[in-house]
Order: C-alpha cells, then structure tokens, then sequence
C-alpha cells in the first residue's frame, strides 16, 4: 500500500504528481445537504497559490479548482467529492540533470531505495505541490465545519524565520493576511522581509516555526488512547512536507517546568469550567477541553538551493549538484495554508467521530446536573 488516504469518517484521498497533467483529491464521508461551490474551496487554494510574491517560488499556477463529482444543484450529496486542479507551469527540463542523481535533503534517494522508480521532475510525488489538493480538501472541511461548528476558527501563522522570533507583545491576527509572511506583526514584516531577500540572493533558503491556534472547539473532541486528538494532529502537521517537528501547548518547553508551573488551575466560572492558563494547548489525555487548541511545527529549510551540494548519483558515482528550479527561499511560508487545511480535516473527523460515538451526549458539571450526570 502507497497510504495516500488520511481520516477515518471525513476521509481524503490525494493523488497527482507536481509535473504530471493535474493532480486532485477524493474527499469522502463529507455529510450530505452541505453547501459547497467552487468558490468556497478557491479563496484557500488563492492564499497557497505560487508566484504571488518575490518571497516564495515564481511558478505561475493558478490552482483553479473543479468539483467533478458529490454536489448537486449546490449541496453535497453525501457521495465521494472529486476535485481537480490542472498543473499549467510544468517546467520538466529544470530537473534533466537530476534524472539519474539524488539531491541532498530530498526525498530522492529514499524513494529510490524502496521503489526502484522514482519521477525525478520536481520531486513527483513527494514534491510540495501536492499539498494543494490537501489545501482544497480543507476547503470542503471548513465548509462543513461552518455548519456544524459556526464557533470554530483556524488560523495558522508564523512564528520564527531563522533567528528572528515573532514579539508576541505586538501580535494582531488582523496583519496575518496583509502580508506575505502571514505574520502577526505588521512591524516585523519590513526586517523579515529584508532578511529573507538576503537568504534569496545568497542562493540559500532558511527554516521556519508555523503556528496554528484553533479556537471555538468544543470540549470533548478526542479519545483516551489511540484517536487522541493531539496525536492526529501531530500525524496531520508531521505529513506536512519538510516538517520535522510538531509540539501541542508548551510542547518541549513543558520539560523545563515544574508540576506547580505546569498544571492549568480550574475554576468554576458562570457558564462552566475556566482554566487560569493553557499549557495543555487545549487537550487533555487526547481530548479537547473548550480551550484554544495551539500547537507549532519545525520546518526545514528548503532543500533545492542554487549552491553546489555534494551527493551521489545512481551509479554511486560521488558528485556536485545544483539544483535547478523555481523554489521556496523559506518554505515555511506557503505551509501555513497547508497546516489551517490539514487541522479543518482532522478537527471535523473527530467532531463526526464524536456525534458518531456519542449523540453529542456530555457530562455535566456543577449545581446543574448531579455528580456523574450526563446531559
């Protein structure tokens, strides 16, 4: 088996490589009588898109989507939803001299060792550019999400490029979509912006932090040992290509605290439980608790770098390698769209994994109901 589906009720099936005729997704479970147009899933497919900026790849893809199958007259149908995006910049020659050598970083030489067949243009299967179909089933899922979950908001945005760290003191979600850093720090943007022109023209690239705030999710979401929330989470964002590292709340900082430090206190507040800090990110033995879920993600500097790399070819055959292209000086840029998509998908399979198991049903807490109740 490939394993190119992830979910378990709100399942995605992508397919397509970077320089073949289009590449797509098959999303199925999705409920039926949800609206849902092409122009719902086209405004996330629009903030991925390539070639909007000096600042990441200049391949000119207008990633126009089309549903072929699962709507009627508007609404879902409860049926599989085919949608496909035609690939139109190919530049297939860029990669001629790859054909036969592996580049250093990238999946190459690996896909080469198990398969015994690899499609060297652009990396094929493990390039990038497959994650928009991922970005356009996530346009399904927060269509769907609208309807079940109207609370629920998804906002991913970066945190550190290399040694600059985002002040958190100036964050406003407001500036994420005014620049093309989708940072929260309109102040920031100028000294970013002139750091990654550096790293470009250096013929270099540079890593990132991306972080995704979940808000409105209701508590309850998640199970005890092997649907964790958290660890579907982490699986959904670790997909993510040159993702290295993922972390939920404090993530690997909770190793410096202490328990006193650690522990989000409870109260009881009017309308239910209130937690005076959230170092759990928002889940609780892989549930939800009704607080933000946060979590953060490494990603690696881009691999495909204009400076000579030593490698091997498929001889074995110890050589220099540039690698040619048009590419991402910072990937991390164009990841967070990816990441808000994969997060819509994995939050609305559990919402549907939970009004599955159990109606919605909740216990109670406080003089509302009696110890142990459920409502």
């Amino acid at each position: 088996m490939s394993f190119n589906t992830f979910g378990r009720i709100f399942t995605v099936t992508t397919w397509g490589e970077s320089h073949g005729p289009a590449l797509g997704a098959t999303v199925d479970g999705c409920p039926p009588g949800i609206s849902l147009t092409e122009s719902d899933i086209q405004p996330w497919l629009d903030r991925r898109r390539p070639g909007q900026s000096k600042l990441t790849t200049q391949r000119q893809e207008p990633d126009q989507v089309r549903i072929l199958s699962g709507v009627f007259e508007g609404r879902t149908t409860g049926t599989p939803i085919q949608l496909m995006i035609e690939n139109t910049d190919q530049r297939s020659r860029d990669y001629g001299d790859i054909a036969a050598a592996f580049r250093p970083g990238h999946a190459d030489i690996t896909y080469w060792q198990k398969y015994a067949i690899r499609d060297y243009r652009g990396g094929g299967r493990s390039s990038a550019r497959e994650t928009a179909a991922r970005v356009a089933a996530g346009g399904v899922a927060r269509a769907v999400l609208r309807q079940l979950a109207q609370q629920l908001t998804i906002t991913g945005y970066m945190v550190q490029m290399g040694d600059l760290v985002a002040d958190r003191a100036r964050f406003d979600f407001a500036e994420i979509d005014r620049n093309d850093l989708f940072l929260p720090d309109a102040a920031a943007v100028p000294e970013w912006t002139a750091y990654l022109n550096e790293i470009r023209k250096a013929q270099d690239s540079i890593g990132a932090v991306i972080e995704v705030t979940i808000r409105g999710c209701p508590p309850g979401l998640g199970a005890p040992v092997y649907a964790k929330l958290d660890t579907d989470l982490a699986a959904a964002m670790m997909s993510i290509n040159a993702v290295k590292g993922v972390e939920i709340g404090e993530g690997m900082t909770a190793a410096r605290l202490k328990g006193t430090e650690n522990a989000d206190e409870i109260r009881m507040g009017p309308d239910g439980p209130v937690f005076g800090t959230n170092h759990a990110g928002g889940i609780l033995g892989g549930i939800t608790t009704g607080q933000d879920i946060v979590m953060r993600f490494a990603v690696k500097p881009t691999s495909s770098i204009l400076t000579a790399r030593r490698t091997i070819n498929q001889a074995g055959e110890e050589i220099d390698l540039i690698t040619k292209g048009r590419h991402d000086p910072c990937v991390g840029i164009r990841a967070v769209p990816v990441a808000e998509a994969m997060a819509a998908c994995v939050i609305l399979d559990h919402l549907l994994l939970d009004r599955a198991q159990t109606g919605g049903v909740r216990g109670r807490i406080g003089s509302a109901g009696e110890a142990g109740g459920r409502e």
